[in-house]
Protein backbone atom coordinates (compact mmCIF):
# COMPACT_ATOMS: atom_id res chain seq x y z
CA UNK A 1 0.00 0.00 0.00
CA UNK A 2 1.43 3.44 -0.88
CA UNK A 3 2.54 5.53 2.11
CA UNK A 4 0.15 8.36 1.29
CA UNK A 5 -2.84 6.00 1.12
CA UNK A 6 -1.90 4.38 4.44
CA UNK A 7 -1.54 7.84 6.09
CA UNK A 8 -4.97 9.04 5.03
CA UNK A 9 -6.59 5.73 6.01
CA UNK A 10 -5.09 5.90 9.52
CA UNK A 11 -6.09 9.56 9.76
CA UNK A 12 -9.71 8.72 8.89
CA UNK A 13 -9.79 5.84 11.39
CA UNK A 14 -8.35 8.06 14.14
CA UNK A 15 -10.86 10.80 13.47
CA UNK A 16 -13.83 8.41 13.45
CA UNK A 17 -12.70 6.60 16.61
CA UNK A 18 -11.92 9.55 18.86
CA UNK A 19 -14.08 12.43 17.60
CA UNK A 20 -17.35 11.33 19.25
CA UNK A 21 -15.58 10.14 22.42
CA UNK A 22 -13.85 13.38 23.26
CA UNK A 23 -16.44 15.75 21.85
CA UNK A 24 -19.12 14.73 24.38
CA UNK A 25 -16.61 14.43 27.22
CA UNK A 26 -15.19 17.92 26.93
CA UNK A 27 -18.49 19.50 25.97
CA UNK A 28 -20.17 18.39 29.21
CA UNK A 29 -17.11 19.13 31.33
CA UNK A 30 -16.53 22.70 30.30
CA UNK A 31 -19.93 23.90 29.13
CA UNK A 32 -21.39 24.56 32.60
CA UNK A 33 -18.09 25.82 34.00
CA UNK A 34 -17.55 28.58 31.52
CA UNK A 35 -21.10 29.41 30.42
CA UNK A 36 -21.99 31.84 33.23
CA UNK A 37 -18.48 33.31 33.40
CA UNK A 38 -18.23 34.01 29.69
CA UNK A 39 -21.80 35.29 29.47
CA UNK A 40 -21.30 38.13 31.97
CA UNK A 41 -17.82 38.96 30.79
CA UNK A 42 -18.41 39.16 27.07
CA UNK A 43 -22.11 40.03 26.65
CA UNK A 44 -21.46 43.78 26.48
CA UNK A 45 -18.82 43.23 23.82
CA UNK A 46 -20.77 40.70 21.77
CA UNK A 47 -21.17 42.78 18.67
CA UNK A 48 -17.55 43.90 18.45
CA UNK A 49 -16.25 40.43 19.31
CA UNK A 50 -18.51 38.87 16.70
CA UNK A 51 -17.17 41.23 14.05
CA UNK A 52 -13.56 40.48 15.05
CA UNK A 53 -14.25 36.73 15.12
CA UNK A 54 -15.88 36.72 11.71
CA UNK A 55 -12.98 38.72 10.29
CA UNK A 56 -10.44 36.33 11.81
CA UNK A 57 -12.35 33.30 10.57
CA UNK A 58 -12.52 34.72 7.08
CA UNK A 59 -8.79 35.41 7.08
CA UNK A 60 -8.02 31.94 8.45
CA UNK A 61 -10.22 30.25 5.86
CA UNK A 62 -8.57 32.24 3.09
CA UNK A 63 -5.07 31.32 4.28
CA UNK A 64 -6.01 27.65 4.82
CA UNK A 65 -7.65 27.44 1.42
CA UNK A 66 -4.59 28.96 -0.20
CA UNK A 67 -2.24 26.55 1.59
CA UNK A 68 -4.37 23.53 0.69
CA UNK A 69 -4.49 24.63 -2.93
CA UNK A 70 -0.71 25.07 -2.95
CA UNK A 71 -0.16 21.63 -1.34
CA UNK A 72 -2.51 20.00 -3.85
CA UNK A 73 -0.77 21.70 -6.76
CA UNK A 74 2.66 20.69 -5.44
CA UNK A 75 1.55 17.09 -4.88
CA UNK A 76 0.10 16.87 -8.38
CA UNK A 77 3.26 18.36 -9.87
CA UNK A 78 5.52 16.02 -7.91
CA UNK A 79 3.58 12.86 -8.80
CA UNK A 80 3.72 13.71 -12.49
CA UNK A 81 7.34 14.93 -12.61
CA UNK A 82 10.37 12.73 -12.26
CA UNK A 83 12.95 13.91 -9.76
CA UNK A 84 16.57 13.77 -10.81
CA UNK A 85 19.41 12.68 -8.54
CA UNK A 86 19.82 10.34 -5.60
CA UNK A 87 18.05 10.53 -2.26
CA UNK A 88 18.89 9.23 1.21
CA UNK A 89 15.55 7.42 1.28
CA UNK A 90 16.56 5.18 -1.62
CA UNK A 91 17.45 1.61 -0.65
CA UNK A 92 21.08 0.78 0.06
CA UNK A 93 23.04 -1.31 -2.40
CA UNK A 94 22.67 -4.99 -1.57
CA UNK A 95 26.08 -6.38 -0.68
CA UNK A 96 24.73 -9.91 -0.95
CA UNK A 97 21.59 -11.37 -2.49
CA UNK A 98 20.08 -14.45 -4.09
CA UNK A 99 17.54 -13.83 -6.84
CA UNK A 100 15.84 -15.78 -9.61
CA UNK A 101 13.87 -14.85 -12.71
CA UNK A 102 14.00 -14.79 -16.46
CA UNK A 103 16.24 -12.84 -18.81
CA UNK A 104 15.62 -12.07 -22.46
CA UNK A 105 18.19 -10.62 -24.86
CA UNK A 106 17.65 -9.09 -28.31
CA UNK A 107 20.35 -8.10 -30.81
CA UNK A 108 19.87 -5.65 -33.68
CA UNK A 109 19.49 -6.69 -37.29
CA UNK A 110 22.64 -6.98 -39.36
CA UNK A 111 23.34 -7.03 -43.10
CA UNK A 112 23.12 -10.81 -43.14
CA UNK A 113 20.26 -11.40 -40.70
CA UNK A 114 17.38 -9.77 -38.91
CA UNK A 115 17.09 -9.05 -35.22
CA UNK A 116 17.69 -12.10 -33.05
CA UNK A 117 16.72 -12.95 -29.51
CA UNK A 118 17.01 -15.56 -26.83
CA UNK A 119 15.92 -16.14 -23.25
CA UNK A 120 16.90 -18.13 -20.18
CA UNK A 121 15.84 -18.74 -16.60
CA UNK A 122 18.51 -17.72 -14.12
CA UNK A 123 19.62 -17.99 -10.49
CA UNK A 124 22.00 -15.26 -9.33
CA UNK A 125 24.02 -15.30 -6.10
CA UNK A 126 26.04 -12.20 -5.18
CA UNK A 127 28.55 -11.59 -2.36
CA UNK A 128 30.30 -8.21 -2.46
CA UNK A 129 31.98 -8.03 -5.92
CA UNK A 130 31.82 -11.78 -6.50
CA UNK A 131 28.90 -13.56 -8.10
CA UNK A 132 27.76 -16.81 -9.67
CA UNK A 133 24.98 -17.00 -12.25
CA UNK A 134 23.38 -20.20 -13.50
CA UNK A 135 21.44 -19.98 -16.77
CA UNK A 136 19.06 -22.68 -17.98
CA UNK A 137 17.99 -22.60 -21.63
CA UNK A 138 20.85 -20.23 -21.92
CA UNK A 139 20.55 -18.05 -24.97
CA UNK A 140 21.22 -20.81 -27.48
CA UNK A 141 24.26 -22.39 -25.79
CA UNK A 142 22.54 -24.67 -23.28
CA UNK A 143 22.95 -24.69 -19.49
CA UNK A 144 25.59 -22.14 -18.59
CA UNK A 145 27.44 -21.04 -15.45
CA UNK A 146 29.09 -17.63 -15.18
CA UNK A 147 31.33 -16.75 -12.24
CA UNK A 148 33.23 -13.60 -11.37
CA UNK A 149 35.74 -13.32 -8.50
CA UNK A 150 36.25 -9.57 -8.76
CA UNK A 151 39.12 -9.92 -11.25
CA UNK A 152 38.36 -12.69 -13.72
CA UNK A 153 35.09 -13.86 -15.25
CA UNK A 154 34.63 -17.53 -16.18
CA UNK A 155 31.90 -19.07 -18.33
CA UNK A 156 31.26 -22.79 -18.65
CA UNK A 157 28.73 -24.39 -21.01
CA UNK A 158 28.40 -27.64 -22.96
CA UNK A 159 28.66 -25.78 -26.26
CA UNK A 160 31.56 -23.43 -25.51
CA UNK A 161 33.51 -25.28 -22.85
CA UNK A 162 35.37 -23.00 -20.44
CA UNK A 163 36.00 -19.37 -21.40
CA UNK A 164 37.55 -16.55 -19.40
CA UNK A 165 37.74 -12.78 -19.68
CA UNK A 166 38.59 -9.77 -17.54
CA UNK A 167 34.97 -8.75 -17.09
CA UNK A 168 31.52 -10.39 -17.41
CA UNK A 169 30.37 -8.22 -20.35
CA UNK A 170 33.34 -9.21 -22.51
CA UNK A 171 32.88 -12.84 -21.53
CA UNK A 172 29.18 -12.93 -22.42
CA UNK A 173 29.77 -11.30 -25.78
CA UNK A 174 32.66 -13.69 -26.48
CA UNK A 175 30.52 -16.75 -25.70
CA UNK A 176 27.16 -15.75 -27.16
CA UNK A 177 27.47 -12.52 -29.13
CA UNK A 178 24.99 -10.91 -26.71
CA UNK A 179 25.56 -7.65 -24.87
CA UNK A 180 24.29 -6.93 -21.35
CA UNK A 181 25.25 -4.40 -18.61
CA UNK A 182 26.10 -7.10 -16.05
CA UNK A 183 28.42 -4.96 -13.91
CA UNK A 184 25.67 -2.37 -13.29
CA UNK A 185 23.05 -4.97 -12.40
CA UNK A 186 23.88 -5.36 -8.67
CA UNK A 187 23.14 -1.65 -8.19
CA UNK A 188 20.04 -1.68 -10.39
CA UNK A 189 18.72 -4.82 -8.71
CA UNK A 190 19.08 -2.93 -5.41
CA UNK A 191 17.02 -0.04 -6.81
CA UNK A 192 19.97 2.38 -6.96
CA UNK A 193 21.94 3.98 -9.81
CA UNK A 194 25.39 2.56 -10.46
CA UNK A 195 28.29 4.93 -9.59
CA UNK A 196 29.01 5.39 -13.31
CA UNK A 197 25.36 6.17 -14.17
CA UNK A 198 24.20 9.57 -15.35
CA UNK A 199 20.79 11.29 -15.30
CA UNK A 200 19.08 8.95 -12.79
CA UNK A 201 15.39 9.74 -12.32
CA UNK A 202 13.22 8.98 -9.30
CA UNK A 203 9.47 8.88 -8.83
CA UNK A 204 7.53 10.57 -6.02
CA UNK A 205 8.33 7.61 -3.74
CA UNK A 206 12.10 8.08 -4.30
CA UNK A 207 12.32 4.92 -6.39
CA UNK A 208 14.69 4.73 -9.33
CA UNK A 209 12.66 4.60 -12.55
CA UNK A 210 15.34 5.25 -15.18
CA UNK A 211 19.10 5.65 -15.45
CA UNK A 212 21.73 5.97 -18.17
CA UNK A 213 25.05 4.15 -18.27
CA UNK A 214 27.13 4.75 -21.37
CA UNK A 215 24.95 3.69 -24.29
CA UNK A 216 22.56 1.77 -22.02
CA UNK A 217 19.30 3.32 -20.87
CA UNK A 218 17.60 1.32 -18.13
CA UNK A 219 13.97 1.52 -16.99
CA UNK A 220 12.62 0.01 -13.79
CA UNK A 221 9.24 -1.49 -12.88
CA UNK A 222 7.96 -2.10 -9.33
CA UNK A 223 5.21 -4.14 -7.73
CA UNK A 224 2.95 -2.02 -5.55
CA UNK A 225 4.98 0.04 -3.09
CA UNK A 226 8.08 -2.20 -3.25
CA UNK A 227 11.39 -0.33 -3.06
CA UNK A 228 13.31 -2.81 -5.20
CA UNK A 229 12.44 -3.39 -8.86
CA UNK A 230 10.68 -6.49 -10.15
CA UNK A 231 11.74 -5.81 -13.74
CA UNK A 232 14.63 -4.06 -15.48
CA UNK A 233 14.65 -3.18 -19.18
CA UNK A 234 17.90 -1.89 -20.68
CA UNK A 235 18.32 -0.79 -24.30
CA UNK A 236 20.99 0.65 -26.58
CA UNK A 237 20.35 2.91 -29.59
CA UNK A 238 21.82 0.23 -31.90
CA UNK A 239 19.03 -2.17 -30.93
CA UNK A 240 20.57 -4.31 -28.18
CA UNK A 241 18.00 -4.97 -25.45
CA UNK A 242 17.95 -6.85 -22.17
CA UNK A 243 14.78 -7.54 -20.17
CA UNK A 244 15.18 -9.09 -16.75
CA UNK A 245 12.44 -10.12 -14.30
CA UNK A 246 13.46 -10.35 -10.64
CA UNK A 247 12.18 -12.46 -7.76
CA UNK A 248 13.85 -11.13 -4.61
Amino acid sequence: MPVATLFFQLSAEFKSKYKSKYKSKYKSKYKSKYKSKCKSKFQSKAKSQKLILLTAMAATLAITSGCQSLKTANASHQSGTMIQGQNSEQPNKLESFNITGKIGVTTPASDSSGAQGGSAFYAWGQQDDRFAIELIGALGIGKTNIEYDGQTATLVSEKTGTLTADDPETLLKKATGWQAPISQMPYWISGRPAPSDSAPKLDAQNRLISSVNGEWTANFTYKGSDKRPSKISAVQPQGNKVVMTINH
